[in-house]
């Protein structure tokens, strides 16, 4: 039920070393106005929807189904929101949650650890973030990590994240720390818009490269420091769990639980390990996610991991051909795919319960009929 896509002797090590062991689910939420552009991503039906996904996302991972929710799940093109997976799973198993607000237009609903963050611009404009915040959040998660990776010591941390457009942000911090990730990035709708993230993430980088210049009074010589790059084009979410998992990798196992996502997020780390000179443990961090991600033909997570190696790319068996919701057989047409941790929720459940295909999906199932 767990498949290994990259580095396989190191990915199986990773799981031979944390297979029954405990679980602690950290979920970043974060926002970027990119997420507003018509069209950009499927993470809610309207660009209005949109702005309040991460805080009903967050709101039914900590609540559950609710009679009357202060903020429903918003209405999507089609498919279900995949909070449904990672909420299904820390309830069964008991996994400890900690939500946290990296930057969010309205404060959450539910009790979050607010990092004292701020939304990003779009990065098109090339100003996502005062470079001030981007480095409150780097030292905040590396404060937190820290503090997550004490209360699991003989475990390991599932780092999930929920910022819509964020694979957008993510194929320009990719693109900008020299990654030839173009093409490669998933997204929500079942066939990625590549050009339309391509488009953005160009204008991005040009009004970076324009304004660096002009610092540097024409020189061509461009700051190399990844913490501009996150202000220049990134989203809040992806600074404050690199610094997380950098951290916690020194004393437990770390999941980024994501797609293209994650895998920017340590192309991040790698970047900001080389530039500040940090110690970190890379054999102690893999990326999860779903099969929908690591196998989705309009994308090509795989040869991006590749790329970014040498991070072991995992990714949940978990099919809903079989289900008996319309909602869920959906993602088997490459609707949704990911979010809010789900493909390393199910990774856990996989890992530390050994739960196969039937217990995972009737879980969810369950989940659904109380909605």
């Amino acid at each position: 039920m767990i498949h290994v896509y990259t580095q396989i002797e190191p990915g199986h090590r990773w799981l031979q070393r944390y297979r029954g062991r405990p679980s602690v689910f950290a979920c970043i939420l974060g926002f970027t106005a990119t997420g507003l552009i018509p069209g950009i991503s499927a993470a809610g039906a309207t660009p209005e929807d949109r702005q309040y996904t991460a805080i009903a996302d967050a709101e039914f991972l900590y609540k559950g189904p609710q009679p009357q929710p202060q903020y429903p799940l918003p209405p999507l093109q089609a498919g279900a929101s995949p909070v449904l997976i990672s909420r299904a799973v820390v309830e069964a198993l008991g996994i400890p949650v900690y939500l946290f607000n990296a930057g969010l237009p309205q404060p959450p609903t539910v009790p979050v650890i607010d990092l004292e963050g701020a939304p990003a611009q779009c990065l098109s404009g090339g100003n996502a973030l005062p470079l001030a915040t981007v480095k409150h959040l780097w030292e905040q998660g590396l404060i937190w990590g820290q503090k997550l990776a004490a209360s699991i010591p003989d475990g390991y941390l599932i780092l999930g994240e929920c910022v819509v457009g964020g694979t957008t942000t993510a194929l320009a911090i990719l693109t900008g720390l020299g990654v030839p990730a173009a093409g490669k990035v998933n997204s929500s709708h079942p066939s990625c818009n590549h050009a339309q993230k391509w488009a953005v993430v160009e204008a991005g980088l040009k009004a970076f490269r324009s304004r660096e210049a002009q610092g540097h009074k024409g020189s061509i010589h461009l700051t190399q420091d990844p913490l501009h790059l996150v202000a220049a084009i990134g989203d809040p979410m992806q600074i404050a769990v690199a610094g997380m998992a950098i951290a916690a990798s020194r004393t437990c196992g770390v999941m980024l639980a994501g797609g293209t996502q994650m895998l920017a997020v340590y192309a991040l780390m790698q970047a900001l390990g080389r530039q500040y000179s940090l110690s970190w443990e890379p054999e102690q961090v893999v990326v999860g996610t779903t099969r929908w991600v690591a196998e989705d033909p309009t994308g090509d997570t795989v040869g991006l991991a590749k790329t970014i190696s040498p991070v072991p790319l995992l990714g949940t068996g978990l099919s809903f051909a079989p289900s008996r919701y319309p909602q869920l057989r959906a993602y088997e047409q490459g609707y949704v795919k990911e979010g809010m941790g789900a493909g390393g929720c199910a990774i856990a459940a996989h890992l530390t319960q050994g739960w196969h295909q039937e217990q995972l999906l009737q879980a969810i199932e369950m989940l659904i009929e109380r909605c």
